[in-house]
């Protein structure tokens, strides 16, 4: 029996039950801008299959649009209407079906200023309206960047529909069996925009203060708490690393409040609103705002941030800067990074039973469903 921590189970709570997952390994949500008109495709397939086969607790897919013009580009994952929904559903059952019994989260988002944006390999700037772009909309008619096109300034009529269209995106999910949403509050995008003061200057409910700037935050959220009954969460900015804007304090406020409100975790992240942002990037550079929320709210709390090695994934654990730990870009450099991960600290993961023979003579301890044989 493994003494990791990282290898320990953990139980997500939410209305309908608690969700354990077998370790303390999440798969962060990765954009992958191969959707087609928002529907996911064979990419999506193989990519989710991968993924889940990956040994990772919980799986949480890219941030998905709840409506068409808040996509980040023309190739983002969205879930807003019929198509896009069937064909989310139809390549995640299929993935599903073909890697171990695995809970799956997704990130809905609305990219808000941020939207309309070139896919990175194309450049990731905005993109001309007559050349795939669209009008996005913000909390004011500020830009990301100074030379670009102003978003239009939302009305409350606005709000309303986004904060609908978020409720309606998570009914889609929990129809089809997934079991957590995480709310993306974070990198910039619509929620974190009118969270931050550099992004938000609206003088009516929805601005100013801290309470006017957050209460779209918490409208979305109580009206998502109010229809999905599987574990939910948010995703949070902790901070916007440049001074006037968003802050560690602001992002444990803001917790403790979600929190009172049946909020059963927070992803901590950063950054993302501003490009005068100056980031003090180092390994697991983020985890100790990770350990403040925690630490402040009791709330289960997944650290994320450059946490590419195990010893350091445990490391944070054993000090409680996180309950749970994210793996993004790690996991799609090395598709089997938990595996790796249980090899180094002792601990186990359920594989496909196709794959029980692919260990190495050091490692033959990793899968806990390990028997068989051929003669």
């Amino acid at each position: 029996m493994s003494n990791s921590l990282l290898f320990s189970p953990f139980t997500l709570p939410s209305p309908q039950g608690g969700l354990t997952l077998a370790n303390r390994i999440v798969i962060a949500p990765m954009c992958q801008y191969a959707a087609d008109d928002g529907q996911a495709t064979d990419w999506h397939l193989a990519h989710w299959t991968n993924l889940l086969n990956s040994g990772a607790a919980m799986v949480t897919l890219e941030a998905t649009a709840v409506t068409e013009d808040g996509r980040i580009s023309p190739g983002c994952l969205g879930l807003w209407n019929d198509a896009t929904h069937a064909a989310l559903q139809s390549n995640l059952h299929r993935a599903r079906a073909l890697a171990p019994a695995t809970p799956v989260c997704i990130q809905l988002a609305h990219a808000g200023r941020k939207a309309s944006s070139a896919r990175p390999w194309d450049g990731g700037q905005l993109l001309d309206l007559d050349n795939q772009g669209w009008q996005t909309l913000g909390p004011s008619n500020v830009p990301h960047l100074s030379t670009e096109r102003a978003p239009k300034a939302m009305s409350v009529q606005d709000i309303a529909d986004v904060t609908r269209a978020f409720v309606v995106a998570a009914q889609r999910a929990q129809s089809m069996g997934i079991e957590a949403v995480e709310l993306h509050a974070a990198h910039g995008y619509l929620l974190h925009q009118f969270m931050s003061p550099l992004a938000n200057h609206r003088d009516d409910a929805y601005g100013g203060s801290f309470e006017g700037r957050i209460r779209i935050v918490m409208e979305v959220f109580q009206a998502v708490r109010a229809v999905y009954t599987g574990v939910l969460g948010v995703r949070i900015s902790a901070c916007d690393w440049v001074e006037g804007g968003w802050t560690v304090e602001e992002t444990t406020r803001l917790s403790a409040l979600l929190k009172a409100q049946d909020c059963n975790f927070v992803h901590i992240s950063s950054a993302g609103v501003s490009p005068l942002q100056k980031i003090d990037v180092a390994p697991g550079f983020q985890l100790p705002f990770a350990r403040a929320v925690k630490v402040a709210t009791g709330l289960p709390t997944i650290g994320v941030g450059l946490v590419t090695d195990p010893q350091c994934a445990e490391d944070a654990l054993v000090r409680g800067d996180a309950d749970l730990i994210a793996i993004a870009r790690a996991v799609l450099f090395n598709p089997r990074w938990p595996w790796a991960a249980a090899a180094q600290l002792g601990g186990q993961v359920v594989g496909k039973v196709n794959y029980l023979r692919s260990q190495p003579l050091q490692a033959r301890h990793i899968f806990s469903n390990q028997g068989g044989g051929q003669r």
